[in-house]
């Protein structure tokens, strides 16, 4: 690549607020009425370049390398510039507040405005929030493409060349049918979180096509965590993979990867891939600077700056445990000692979920989560038999503690499901369901999160192989109705595991311990349940 392309294609930083110096022509453009001016865009088609090479810089095309003002929007190094060069299918760039997430939205299209077959579409999810998106364009795309001309009757941008770019409103699930028929090769989502569901993503998914072999199809998003579709973005897009690293796309309901259907040449095969590009405020020197936007930040209740300050997706509104903190209770993954207590409980169910996970006891009873099993549609002499292939190097289990419903007779005759696995060698004891325990499991919960003032580490702490239990405990929300206890219609099956597993080890701290009787509190041994 030549050393002018190479200029026009630099990165810097974003378009500063209020800058609308005049541009000088360069000594080599064109006169006018001489032929289209070239634009770097323009550029990278030419010279064949892949999207993830090449990031996009808006310049005048009349640019003149010796003056900046020339330059309508350059990225900034770092996640702008990600965003804007990721060749994956479905890219989120979120987390903190005043990252620049909205003029690097509008920037990503000009990769292909002025190709005639590009078709966008942007989104905001009220007319109100898409009034503002719509003046930023209007700053800057004329800049970018002179000649572009806006429609506010069809609120459309086209270019010179024929390529569109429409810019509209979801406000409901049911605005998704005006696109039928129709067709796009790009499509944005302004501030995800605020869509509820993932329903309006997915039927756009399906608008997603394109004829021209040179232009790929991309859907783009930004947002800031928390809103009423802070769980499913947080399934979609943060939980399945780390942040900047591209990952297979999986289904939100099941974690599944999404493959190519039976029947298809490619089935099994996985369809497309996702990435997350986390957002933070110190990417824009323009706001960072100053420091007022900041102070604005810093003044905010805690659960609001760490979403919009810090990005943390762990802090949702309504959280069960808002004071859940990877960098405090998530561990790299160690090989435990044999000589450690080490206990699992399970959360059982064919038709949805089984959740199970295992605990190793430190020698100052701080309770490690070492590994976990979730799965679906496993009958529970299945189940006994993965379990016990899993702890095969474990040194031996002291006990087990299951759902106690799973001792209840399905039927006239035969064995109960826990039963049946007690049979397969996999032995357990009934969790505890009398009044008050899962209120009472719940404050066990919070009181293990908290720091031991003795040890100053946790009480309860996950390593980071665990990737579901980490996901799902942080997430589950409370009950509206009862904020004593969690949302029962959440996705809880590694939370009730959690739940029966601190139950049966109730200390709280090392000051509990009986020197006299070197005795934990807590008998481990069950003769009636197996043990």
């Amino acid at each position: 690549m030549s050393k002018d392309v190479e200029k026009h294609l630099q990165l810097n930083a974003s378009l500063p607020s209020g800058s609308k110096k005049p541009l000088r022509k360069s000594k080599n453009s064109k006169p006018k009425g001489s032929g289209h001016t070239q634009s770097p865009i323009e550029v990278v088609e030419q010279i064949d370049t892949p999207r993830e090479t090449v990031p996009a810089q808006v310049v005048s095309p009349e640019y003149d390398e010796d003056f900046a003002q020339d330059i309508v929007f350059k990225p900034n190094p770092g996640p702008q510039t990600s965003f804007l060069s990721s060749s994956e299918r479905e890219v989120l760039y979120g987390g903190a507040a005043g990252g620049g997430k909205s003029y690097a939205m509008l920037a990503d299209p000009l990769h292909g405005l002025n190709d005639p077959n590009f078709s966008g579409l942007l989104v905001r999810h009220t007319t109100e929030e898409l009034r503002e998106l719509i003046q930023k364009s209007q700053e800057l795309y004329p800049k970018a493409i002179p000649g572009i001309k806006w429609s506010e009757r069809k609120s459309q941008w086209t270019s010179p060349r024929g390529g569109r770019l429409w810019m509209s409103y979801l406000d409901k699930d049911t605005d998704v049918t005006r696109y039928q028929g129709q067709a796009f090769n790009w499509i944005g989502f302004d501030e995800l979180t605020q869509w509820s569901s993932p329903y309006a993503w997915d039927y756009m998914r399906s608008r997603l096509r394109s004829s021209a072999k040179n232009l790929g199809l991309y859907m783009r998003a930004t947002t800031n965590p928390g809103g009423s579709g802070h769980q499913w973005v947080k399934k979609m897009f943060i939980d399945p993979g780390p942040s900047n690293e591209p990952f297979w796309a999986t289904n939100v309901e099941t974690g599944d990867t999404i493959t190519y259907p039976d029947g298809h040449s490619k089935a099994g095969q996985p369809l497309f891939k996702r990435r997350f590009i986390p957002a933070s405020l110190f990417d824009n020197p323009y706001l960072s600077e100053a420091g007022d936007y900041e102070a604005m930040l810093l003044s905010l209740p805690e659960h609001q700056r760490k979403q919009l300050l810090e990005g943390n997706w762990d802090i949702n509104d309504g959280a069960a445990f808002p004071e859940f903190d990877r960098t405090k209770h998530v561990v790299d993954a160690f090989e435990v000692p044999e000589s450690w207590a080490k206990f699992r409980a399970c959360d059982y169910g064919y038709g949805s979920y089984t959740g199970v996970i295992w605990f190793a006891v430190a020698p100052d009873e701080q309770l490690i989560v070492y590994r976990e099993l979730y799965c679906s549609k496993v009958t529970a002499t299945d189940l006994a038999v993965m379990i016990l292939d899993l702890e095969k190097k474990d040194g031996g289990m002291r006990y087990g503690v299951l759902d106690s419903s799973l001792w209840h007779n399905r039927g006239d005759t035969g064995p109960s499901l826990a039963e049946q696995m007690i049979m397969k060698g996999c032995r357990w004891r009934p969790s505890d369901r009398s009044r008050g325990s899962r209120v009472a499991g719940k404050n066990e919960i919070h009181r293990r999160l908290q720091v031991d003032e003795f040890t100053e580490k946790p009480r309860l702490v996950f390593m980071n192989n665990c990737t579901n239990t980490i996901a799902q405990i942080p997430s589950i929300p409370l009950d509206k109705r009862n904020p004593e206890d969690v949302d029962t219609h959440a996705e809880d099956h590694l939370y009730d595991a959690l739940r029966y597993g601190v139950m049966t080890r109730p200390r709280s701290s090392i000051w509990d311990f009986n020197p006299a009787t070197q005795r934990t509190g807590f008998q481990a041994s069950d003769t009636t349940f197996g043990y």
